[in-house]
């Protein structure tokens, strides 16, 4: 290599960029032959104190884990072959399966735990089998609307999941109409001196009262408490979008707008074509914390007023002492508001791609 292509390929090729393929050295072949087996053997581990802690158990109830576990246990190993031909396969094991492995040995350890040892109280502490079992076979109480009993029907989805829907639709709308609004007003407050004046201190004041603290006045107010807990989570969505939004929108560098002023731009450009992407990655950090504060709201609101939801299922079946119930609506509420927050990810990721090599993510 030439110096005139040693000095160009450092320019082209910033440091910040590179991958870590590139600066670390590849692992040893054995190294991730074991890395790969741990999956397999973690699982073989739980399936085998599984077998061993259910002959105490009702053959109804872990029957299901037992299938689980073995299902899981074949694909680990079926899988493994496959990776020698498939790359992404070998890369996704090779980076998922120590995590996955401590997943296992976690529902071997809390197996051992409950059925095995019986170091928690039941019902309050059931056992993974339990669980898994109520995941499954709660499939009653329908509801009267004509509208969601045919949803019921068709598909064919228990009363937890039938739930999940419900709190999807009412953490949507709440979300949205929160992000809606506190763009609105954080872009006026960030540029307008006026509205900054006048809004601000109705922020400071209103802003940190937790948006549950109003639960009591919002079910005196509003006639529907499906209403009331959607404004209710667009509140708690609103004063962090708000917040950051006009922070950014404020901290806009003068020389932009000079530019842009120079060019000839109106007031309308400098908003939505200058200030607006200039200020994306604060109005990004305050849509991750609305939506943190989202998933608090609608759980709390779903408990107190809302007949239908995750946070009603929870209460319902904890009335009922149906502890295994209230396991299961913990894991889907897991998978649920992590599946949502991944996707806010995957848009920030693709909204803000320049910032990669620039900011560390």
């Amino acid at each position: 290599m030439t110096p005139s292509n040693a000095n160009e390929d450092a320019f082209t090729t910033p440091p910040l960029v590179k991958s870590r393929a590139q600066t670390l050295p590849a692992a040893p072949v054995g190294a991730r032959l074991r890395t790969l087996l741990t999956f397999s053997l973690a699982v073989a581990v739980a399936l085998a104190v599984h077998l061993f802690v259910s002959k105490k158990e009702p053959a109804l109830e872990t029957r299901s884990y037992t299938v689980f576990l073995c299902a899981v246990l074949a694909i680990a190993l079926l899988t493994a072959p496959a990776q020698v031909l498939w790359s992404s396969l070998r890369r996704w094991r090779q980076n998922m399966h120590p995590i996955l492995a401590a997943v296992a040995l976690l529902l071997c350890l809390w197996e051992i735990i409950t059925s095995g040892l019986r170091l928690l109280p039941l019902p309050y502490f059931p056992s993974p089998a339990k669980v898994l079992q109520s995941l499954i076979s709660d499939r009653m109480l329908l509801f009267d609307s004509t509208w969601h009993s045919l949803i019921l029907l068709i598909s064919g989805y228990a009363l937890l999941f039938d739930s999940t829907w419900h709190s999807l639709i009412l953490l949507i709308s709440g979300y949205a109409l929160g992000v809606v609004a506190g763009l609105i007003s954080g872009i006026c407050i960030g540029w307008s001196s006026p509205i900054r004046y006048w809004g601000m201190p109705v922020l400071k004041v209103v802003g940190p009262i937790p948006a549950t603290a109003w639960i009591p006045l919002a079910m005196v107010i509003s006639p529907s408490a499906v209403v009331s807990a959607a404004a209710l989570i667009a509140l708690a969505v609103w004063f962090p979008v708000t917040m950051l939004t006009a922070s950014g929108i404020s901290n806009t560098r003068a020389s932009y707008l000079d530019v842009a002023r120079t060019l000839g731009a109106g007031r309308g450009y400098l908003i939505f074509r200058v200030a607006v992407p200039a200020a994306i990655p604060n109005i990004f950090i305050g849509l991750f914390m609305g939506l943190g504060a989202s998933f608090l709201t609608l759980v709390v609101a779903e408990t107190v007023g809302v007949k239908s939801g995750l946070g009603w299922y929870v209460s319902w079946a904890q009335g009922w002492a149906e502890y295994g119930k209230v396991f299961a609506a913990l894991v889907i509420m897991a998978a649920f508001f992590s599946t949502i927050m991944t996707m806010l990810f995957k848009v920030r990721d693709r909204v803000l791609v320049w910032q990669k090599g620039v900011i560390k993510w």
